[in-house]
């Protein structure tokens, strides 16, 4: 998981002490960059993600994408909840049990009641660790403006990103993706 380092690649506040997402996790997605902006993770393609023809599900490359889009709209959005609406994804380019893919979501439109994500998800080439192939590309579309559990109410204030990322080109890069 992408830490709240002086890189200023993260600014995922909750849980704090656990992952961003939980199915990802424990299929051993790991999280690289996590921002208003952008939101990267690599998954190697073990045989629990795949189907039975050694090739990673198609079930999983929209786990992948509508849970990065998610958390990044999570952080767009203020740090309220968030749920998708509606996702389409395109499977392009299989990848084989053993190899490593990238998702990679950045936002098209960063509304206050709406938000539309692309996601592309990536072969990455063992030798340079670079991006190879595209294996799906997807857009994810989330509602922004529901009501947030009692016990989450803490975390949806503006100022959380300046206090929790500690870097204030954060705070303002949220505010030119929004307008």
């Amino acid at each position: 998981m992408a830490g709240g380092g002086e890189d200023g690649k993260s600014s995922w506040p909750w849980p704090p002490d656990g992952p961003p997402d939980n199915p990802l996790h424990s299929l051993g997605m790991e999280f690289t960059t996590i921002t208003a902006g952008e939101v990267v993770g690599r998954l190697l393609v073990t045989a629990t993600c795949c189907q039975p023809f050694k090739v990673l599900g198609g079930g999983v490359s929209a786990l992948m994408a509508e849970a990065s889009a998610s958390i990044g709209g999570y952080i767009a959005s203020g740090y309220r909840r968030v749920a998708g609406v509606q996702l389409s994804i395109n499977h392009i380019w299989p990848a084989h049990l053993g190899e490593t893919v990238q998702a990679q979501a950045k936002p098209i439109q960063l509304g206050r009641i709406i938000q539309v994500w692309e996601v592309q998800i990536w072969r990455i080439d063992p030798s340079t660790s670079e991006c190879k192939d595209l294996v799906s590309t997807a857009r994810v579309t989330l509602l922004c403006n529901l009501s947030t559990p009692e016990d989450m109410k803490h975390y949806e204030q503006d100022d959380l990103l300046t206090l929790h990322v500690g870097n204030e080109k954060m705070a303002s890069d949220r505010k030119e993706l929004i307008t």
